[in-house]
């Protein structure tokens, strides 16, 4: 079935076939968080993005393989909810922006800087530091040989929009920097963005607003 993105809490996850990476999509907790759940084809080995809540529902869509690793995104609480349950069921190692690790009450085994190289199996994604949502929110691309990058952006990028930095014009400036110039100046228009919360999207449909987001301010 052609992947739509999707999904809802208590509902199936939306798995995106990539010819060497495998994208799972599954919503859960009470703010309708994203969890995604990566596995390179070639290996096996998986990450999951964002241990965010319902353990039960991500150890479940983890399955017996396990996970290797499971990147946080952030350091806002509606991210690791369940973090302690699946490293302990899995013993994966923890992985978060190098400035947000220490809001993340699960210790993080690897700080991630910008332009860091995140893998999964023989699958190589790189970090990028948005600074503005929080000091130390990281996305992560994937620029897929066989067709157009993708990028997990966490609360940085949404659909209509960059996340929420509450009405502080700088974290606002600088948070629209960063996107601006990691992610919408560096990759095409095809790029898929899988965020934090709620449905995809893609550079292409989000571009054309970039001057309209500066303008409104938030």
């Amino acid at each position: 079935m052609t992947y739509s993105g999707a999904v809802t809490v208590g509902g199936p996850a939306d798995v995106h076939e990539l010819p060497d990476l495998m994208i799972s999509k599954v919503a859960v907790g009470p703010m309708n968080n994203n969890a995604y759940l990566l596995r390179c084809r070639a290996t096996d080995e998986q990450l999951l993005i964002d241990a965010a809540a319902d353990p039960h529902t991500l150890l479940s869509l983890i399955g017996e393989s396990g996970i290797a690793s499971v990147v946080t995104t952030h350091r806002h609480q509606d991210h690791w909810t369940a973090l302690r349950e699946v490293v302990d069921a899995t013993g994966a190692r923890t992985l978060a922006g190098r400035y947000d690790a220490e809001g993340i009450p699960v210790p993080t085994d690897v700080p991630v800087e910008d332009g860091d190289t995140v893998r999964v199996g023989r699958v190589e994604l790189t970090a990028r530091h948005l600074v503005g949502h929080t000091p130390g929110s990281i996305a992560l691309v994937y620029d897929d040989p066989h067709g157009h990058p993708h990028v997990f952006t966490g609360d940085c990028l949404f659909p209509g929009g960059v996340g929420n930095t509450w009405k502080d014009p700088e974290a606002f400036e600088s948070l629209l920097h960063d996107v601006e110039t990691k992610l919408f100046d560096r990759l095409p228009d095809e790029t898929w963005v899988y965020p934090g919360h709620g449905d995809d999207t893609t550079l292409g449909a989000e571009r054309p607003h970039l001057a309209e987001w500066r303008e409104r301010g938030w």
